[in-house]
């Protein structure tokens, strides 16, 4: 098993927390990782991306140019990454900001209001856990428990005082994930 993530949003949406939170949790289980983030020169409002890869055996090269799964968190990533999933991929499309759909007919698509979800429970710079519980309701590329105790166990520890809030809203964006049908 290997499986290729992107993230990608605006800098301050939470892209490269929520891969580094992949790839703690994988390495956690034992799993072979990469994560190559990467990002402007405007560390929030401008582009993010980071790439994650989970494996069961040692990784090849970190490099991806179409991702198994990807999470797009604005506009201007979806128009980059939808097109990019490979056939038969997940797309988890954050709806609270981007208002456009998929015509690929060959990939799962969720639409999650990660943003309403984040706000929710006190802010939008949440909206990383809301996607990522999303898909992993969708595609469970690692069970949520491993990940909901790598978020424990990583989280920063001027962050630690809004970890109740983030367990909170990746189950709430994991039950959205799950009641949504992949289209």
């Amino acid at each position: 098993m290997e499986t290729a993530i992107v993230i990608a949003g605006f800098g301050g949406q939470g892209v490269l927390f929520a891969g580094q939170l992949l790839a703690y949790a994988g390495m956690d289980a034992g799993y072979h990782v990469t994560w190559i983030p990467s990002y402007g020169p405007e560390m929030r409002g401008g582009t993010a991306h980071c790439t994650v890869i989970i494996s069961d055996s040692p990784i090849g090269a970190p490099v991806v140019a179409h991702p198994d799964l990807a999470l797009v968190f604005n506009l201007p990533s979806f128009t980059k990454y939808e097109p990019r999933v490979k056939p038969g991929g997940l797309l988890v499309v954050n709806s609270g900001i981007v208002h456009k759909q998929t015509f690929r007919g060959d990939i799962d698509v969720v639409y999650v209001d990660a943003n309403q979800i984040a706000e929710n429970w006190g802010t939008s710079k949440m909206i990383n856990m809301a996607a990522l519980g999303a898909l992993l309701a969708q595609r469970p590329v690692l069970p949520f428990d491993v990940v909901a105790q790598a978020l424990r166990d990583h989280l920063p520890a001027r962050k630690q005082h809004l970890l109740p809030q983030n367990i909170a809203v990746l189950e709430q964006g994991f039950k959205q994930g799950a009641r949504e049908p992949s289209i």
